[in-house]
């Protein structure tokens, strides 16, 4: 009997309610078929987002910018939704129901892509020559709007996904255990694997099939492969484990800033061991000056507590110190929070411009035509190299010359925007270059110069991703509160959200002072004709002063002492969607 019990885990339940047994629920067979999804997942998001804008400009017949705007808004969207999924899955759902829920409507997106994709009535008819001149007739309003139905229904699913899938398969190993905390660790490792497999695969073998073969079929083979990893999925409903959740750390904030806002006319006590506290002295989180308005959410007065014997506190009234002071630590991540999201912008260029530059360029390599969003792979190479040199080379010498294992968070998130600095300048000089050719040629296409050109560009922003993932991972990670590592993940994703955001903005805002209406200017419909190099060369500066910002607010900012290592790779896993 003894011995049973020692199999059971109070940390998690199983699918009827009862905790959970380790000996037959949970484990690595259960956590692969999590996974499944999240290879799926990566797979239809990134081989629908590095091809989109040929298909856009190409097929629909959308200006360049609008084709880059497109593409920029539907990957803002689907980061940004990570954030609601996580709050939906935290306060209502639960992580289960979650990924089944929105894994079922990332599939119909996917779906209804390759179904709009395949039929000729939700497409313009090709371009045609009239009078030696090419004439083309641009998708209208019903074709465009399938088209996004489409694609914000994949962007509403992925943001679900994204905000659940790595967090269940963390959830069948019990870190109680040595054993499975062991398990745990190389989980996230080849949680990591599955992604970058699912990445390879989008940006070779599936960009390869939508060019050469057909793009419905493309799309069609991520909807299928996304309902049987549901159904792969939902076969191990029974066997999985299921932890309860603490609600959402969202919910969590608001109450604390209503709290503060109900007693701004109260003045704040001298002495701050007068201010509510429920943690055991030398356990909580110690009180700090900064920010003081919102210490008034802590501030004990008649009416805070219910319940009998009002010995209940009300949180939408009154607040801990402790809660007071975790709201205070992620508002001094936002400085820093707001300085990476250039660097997201600059990426947003990679996936949309430099994608339609290679569809113009010399793209044979022998016999093969290479597809122009193949060139995405040298991201995938770049990080891969970069991370490999780093962990093998650098941090050795590192340790070896200074006694630390490696660059701090803030010092990678610092190498990672002087690489995207110098990314977009190269990037601006080899599209002056390419602009050349093609006013010797006149425009005609395919252009005299090898697509290669383009390599240096994603090699350097792939390289600078490398530096400041890993380093905004660990700065939000190690630096927010215990109880709000999932809402500092999601902080960490909207920095990638914004960034793509402000891409369409600055590209809206540049196509309307340097063209107008003309479809002409640096963004013109026809990037032979515009000044690519010159945004380019914009880009970069932004992102010379944005660095300057984020000097100084890491010189601002008072770091706090990082979690231990597992936190960190569980919290790394949950972000990397």
């Amino acid at each position: 009997m003894k011995e049973n019990m020692s199999w059971l885990t109070n940390e998690a339940e199983d699918y009827w309610g009862n905790p959970a047994d380790r000996s037959r629920t949970g484990g690595w067979l259960r956590a692969a078929q999590i996974l499944g999804i999240e290879m799926v997942e990566r797979l239809s998001t990134m081989g629908i987002a590095v091809n989109l804008v040929t298909y856009l400009t190409g097929t629909m017949h959308l200006p360049s910018a609008s084709s880059a705007n497109t593409v920029t808004d539907f990957m803002g969207t689907a980061y940004l939704l990570c954030l609601f999924g996580g709050f939906i899955a935290d306060s209502f759902l639960g992580r289960y129901r979650t990924i089944a829920i929105f894994s079922v409507v990332q599939a119909l997106g996917t779906g209804l892509l390759a179904t709009s994709t395949a039929l000729p009535q939700l497409r313009p008819p090709p371009c045609h020559k009239n009078g030696g001149i090419q004439a083309c007739q641009q998708a209208s309003g019903f074709q465009m709007g399938i088209l996004y139905l489409s694609l914000y229904l994949i962007a509403v699913g992925t943001g679900g996904l994204k905000s659940s899938v790595s967090g269940f398969g963390s959830d069948q190993f019990d870190d109680n255990d040595e054993k499975e905390s062991r398990q745990m660790t190389f989980f996230f490792s080849r949680f990591f694997f599955f992604i970058s497999l699912g990445t390879l695969l989008a940006v070779t073998i599936l960009v390869w099939i939508q060019d050469e073969v057909r793009r419905s079929l493309g799309y069609g083979i991520c909807s299928l492969a996304m309902f049987v990893a549901i159904i792969l999925f939902l076969s191990g409903s029974k066997k999985y484990r299921y932890k309860r959740s603490a609600g959402s750390p969202i919910t969590h904030i608001v109450e604390v800033v209503a709290a503060a806002m109900k007693k701004r006319k109260l003045e704040l006590p001298q002495d701050s061991s007068f201010l509510y506290e429920e943690a055991p002295q030398g356990t909580g989180i110690r009180h700090t000056d900064q920010f003081r308005f919102l210490d008034k959410a802590a501030i004990a007065t008649e009416g805070d507590f219910e319940g009998a014997g009002g010995s209940k506190p009300d949180a939408w009234k009154i607040s801990t110190v402790t809660r007071v002071e975790e709201v205070k630590m992620m508002i001094r991540l936002l400085p820093i929070w707001a300085t990476t999201i250039m660097f997201w912008t600059t990426y947003a260029q990679m996936i949309t411009f430099s994608v339609e530059q290679a569809s113009t360029m010399d793209r044979s390599m022998g016999h093969f035509q290479i597809p122009a969003g193949c060139l995405t792979v040298f991201f995938v190479c770049a990080i891969l190299v970069t991370l490999a040199v780093y962990d093998r080379f650098f941090i050795p010498l590192w340790k070896k010359w200074n006694g630390r294992p490696g660059l701090t968070n803030l010092q990678q998130i610092a190498t990672g925007l002087i690489l995207s600095i110098v990314g977009m300048a190269a990037a601006s000089l080899i599209e002056r270059k390419r602009l050349e050719v093609a006013k010797s040629v006149n425009g005609a296409t395919p252009l005299p110069i090898t697509v290669f050109y383009l390599v240096p560009q994603f090699f350097l922003i792939g390289s600078g991703e490398a530096f400041i993932y890993t380093g905004q991972l660990d700065f939000f990670i190690t630096q927010s509160p215990k109880g709000m590592k999932t809402m500092s993940t999601g902080l960490f994703l909207t920095t990638l959200s914004f960034g793509f955001f402000l891409s369409s903005l600055l590209v809206a805002i540049v196509k309307n002072v340097t063209g107008g209406s003309t479809g002409k200017g640096w963004l013109a419909d026809n990037i032979n004709h515009g000044r690519l190099d010159l945004f380019y060369g914009l880009l970069a500066i932004l992102s010379m002063v944005n660095f300057v910002m984020f000097i100084i607010s890491a010189i601002w900012y008072k770091p706090m002492k990082p979690n231990n290592s597992l936190q960190l790779k569980e919290a790394r896993a949950e972000e990397k969607c």
